[in-house]
């Protein structure tokens, strides 16, 4: 009975196998290679050597040597401020008529900016609604019309303008205007002068990859529709959605079969999103200039299914197998039903501008916003013989007490 069973597990492996190459075959899925993963010394000893491959990517920049810089002065700025806010209303006016008035600047904004009722409330933002360029997402493309993002709200601020711009993404700078911040860190205060910093070349930057996805979606396998192609910044999630039982995903990497996924999900996740559900979820936190993936079962169905780290340049495929119930993928807030996800690391990171720089903003948000290693100070060393000195004068007074009544 047990060797019937395996057999059949066996033949469901080689079949799920056979469907991937298949779907790859049907869909023309180009492998994306990292720019941001590490290029191995070609040289090692008198002889050795890596060979030549057109394949390989390139060598990896210093992190601390990465520093903005124009190659002309930046002319427009896409301004993005989060939603239903009040807080965000005044310090979006402020912003907005400093970059027109003062550094001449061509400002755009979401349709939706014009037409929130609380700003049209505003005397001031009437004098400058007529110099805005205004866009509406999933219709204008910005491609090659922005040089410069701020965005003004929280963490979600910066994930909604990084789905803004699927290939290169202009510098981005994140005020903390929201809740919790772990992705904005500058401070609103003396905007004007650490604006005028940035726009003269003067900031630090953390290149934060994102997760290039490539979706089959059911019953997309036999249609000639193409995949879902998307980047996120973030992380993208099997999950198995209302199903009541287990998943069942088969992962491969680099097309070879890793392991089966028994348990509520799987989370393939950036280095910055290792801070968000991954760390949630038991996994690691990784600097965001680390050139990796982060792999993260859902509450799995074995003790010893651990989160892993792999390379960023290595191919991700998560199939779905269950029967009677579809698995999801859910991005960036969006859910769709899943057959085929493919996940590399896209050419495209994120260029998020320091504060100060990319070591001290990303342990100040680990500090401040996670609270991480925050406890009381244990005692000098010094405090405490001060007080086992104490305690024993105090026992040898007593002693000595004692010895005299009884004498």
């Amino acid at each position: 009975m047990m060797a019937a069973y395996q057999i059949s597990i066996l033949y469901r492996s080689i079949e799920h196998l056979e469907l991937v190459l298949s779907l790859e075959a049907s869909h023309q899925l180009q492998r994306t290679r990292s720019l941001n993963a590490p290029s191995p010394v070609p040289q090692f000893g008198p002889c050795g050597r890596i060979m030549k491959n057109s394949a390989m990517v390139i060598t990896i920049q210093d992190p601390a040597s990465q520093r903005l810089t124009w190659y002309k002065p930046p002319l427009t700025v896409l301004v993005i401020k989060k939603l239903r806010d009040v807080s965000v209303l005044q310090p979006f006016v402020q912003l907005v008529q400093w970059l027109i008035q003062e550094k001449r600047m061509v400002v755009f904004v979401e349709q939706s900016v014009m037409e929130d009722t609380l700003l049209m409330n505003n005397s001031e933002f009437g004098l400058i609604k007529e110099k805005l360029m205004t866009f509406r997402d999933g219709k204008d493309d910005l491609t090659d019309k922005i040089d410069f993002i701020i965005c003004l709200g929280g963490d979600g601020t910066l994930l909604y303008a990084s789905l803004l711009f699927q290939q290169s993404v202009p510098p981005v700078m994140a005020f903390h205007l929201g809740s919790l911040g772990f992705l904005t860190p500058f401070q609103f205060d003396n905007f004007e002068e650490q604006v005028t910093n940035v726009l003269e070349g003067h900031a630090a930057l953390t290149l934060r990859s994102r997760l290039r996805c490539i979706i089959v979606r059911k019953n997309e396998e036999t249609s000639h529709k193409p995949p879902t192609n998307l980047l996120v910044l973030n992380e993208v999630v099997v999950d198995r959605g209302p199903s009541p039982y287990l998943s069942n995903i088969d992962l491969f990497l680099d097309g070879k079969h890793i392991t089966s996924v028994q348990g509520d999900g799987l989370i393939v996740s950036t280095p910055t999103g290792s801070t968000a559900y991954a760390v949630a979820a038991g996994a690691s936190m990784i600097h965001p200039s680390v050139p990796a993936i982060m792999v993260t079962p859902i509450c799995p169905h074995s003790l010893s299914f651990r989160p892993i780290v792999v390379p960023a340049g290595v191919e991700l495929k998560a199939l779905s197998f269950v029967v009677g119930y579809p698995v999801t993928v859910l991005y960036q807030g969006k859910s769709v039903e899943m057959l085929l996800l493919t996940v590399t690391t896209s050419v495209y990171p994120v260029p998020s501008i320091c504060s100060q720089d990319q070591i001290s903003d990303w342990f100040d948000s680990l500090a401040e916003c996670l609270h991480w290693n925050v406890r009381k100070r244990q005692k000098h060393l010094d405090e405490l013989s001060d007080l086992t000195h104490s305690s024993s004068n105090d026992t040898l007074d007593s002693l000595d007490h004692t010895d005299h009544i009884d004498s």
